[in-house]
């Protein structure tokens, strides 16, 4: 898809074909804010929660990827932290840095580049978040177009990204979104010459690459936020000491002192046993329900037994329906 941005902010661009640094204005995403998901939270007092919405799910984001080898590894990075704080300020998802699976996210590359997310989440089961998003930069290019209007030759330049959202829910190991999409900035005062070279263009102009990379996956945002309508919030048990069981989802996942969550063992894998061909998985026994009782640390809860027994570590915990 094509956008026209009108937010305005003046960085250089090295021209080809024109003499010197010429300043124009660009589009810039404006960065949220950081959320609160570094703040240390201890017990809270319930009415300061009667107001806060339901819990919120968690994703992973992985770092994204690069078809492209001479881009600037910062422009990935830059676009990746305003995407997840895009989405960290919705009412709905806590987005989570790759640092929280415990793995190296490396050793889960494809020899096509990708991330092998189906794998990746077969070993994440425990972390206690719905679904990993894989972000990928396809393609930026320039186009030119020379449109004479009377006696005046109207130039226009436009500077497209090519990227790509997938995500899997880590649950059923099934595809939630696959879109490549095109995002564009036009502009009409931008000269480079016919034989210049795009991608030594955008090298010269890592400010741009940056803006377009940036601007391109926040426009993806409303996408993913409707296809996780379809995943089922869930935590973790995260330890068990005496008669208190904490639990790795607290305040900041939106967890309320009083909730009632019910308590579901992981379900197991079904495989036809002559071919053996996956065919799905099974939802777990439940064990009973578990009360919030307080928070701790910077996004936990402390729970007590509310009915049930045979509770242990890695339990699944869901909202009792």
């Amino acid at each position: 898809m094509t956008a026209k941005f009108l937010i305005p902010i003046l960085f250089s661009f090295l021209y080809f074909g024109c003499s010197g640094n010429r300043v124009r204005s660009a589009v810039v995403v404006d960065e949220i804010p950081a959320t609160a998901l570094k703040r240390q939270i201890k017990d809270v007092d319930l009415k300061a929660r009667l107001e806060d919405k339901g819990p919120k799910k968690r994703i992973i984001v992985l770092p994204f990827i690069d078809a492209g080898a001479d881009r600037p590894e910062s422009a990935r990075s830059k676009a990746r932290e305003a995407f997840m704080n895009d989405l960290n300020g919705t009412e709905e998802i806590i987005a989570l840095d790759s640092n929280q699976l415990k793995v190296d996210i490396s050793k889960y590359i494809a020899a096509s580049g990708d991330y092998d997310l189906l794998k990746l989440s077969k070993d994440s089961q425990n972390v206690g978040v719905s679904a990993l998003v894989e972000g990928k930069i396809i393609d930026l290019r320039i186009k030119k177009d020379s449109e004479k209007i009377g006696v005046v030759r109207n130039l226009k330049t436009t500077f497209e990204a090519v990227v790509r959202l997938r995500v899997l829910s880590l649950r059923s190991g099934k595809e939630l979104f696959h879109t490549v999409k095109t995002v564009a900035i036009e502009d009409d005062s931008v000269r480079i010459a016919e034989r210049a070279s795009s991608d030594l263009f955008f090298v010269k102009n890592p400010e741009l690459v940056t803006i377009l990379i940036k601007d391109a996956f926040l426009d993806f945002t409303p996408q993913l936020m409707a296809a996780m309508n379809v995943v089922a919030w869930e935590g973790r048990i995260a330890a068990l000491k005496g008669e208190k069981i904490y639990l790795n989802v607290g305040r900041i996942s939106g967890v309320q002192v009083g909730d009632i969550l019910k308590v579901v063992e992981d379900g197991s894998e079904i495989y036809d046993p002559e071919i053996g061909y996956h065919i799905g998985k099974v939802s777990g026994q439940a064990k009973g329900t578990l009360e919030v009782v307080s928070y701790f640390g910077q996004d936990g809860a402390v729970s007590v037994i509310h009915s049930g027994a045979g509770f242990k570590e890695n339990d699944r915990v869901e909202l009792y329906q």
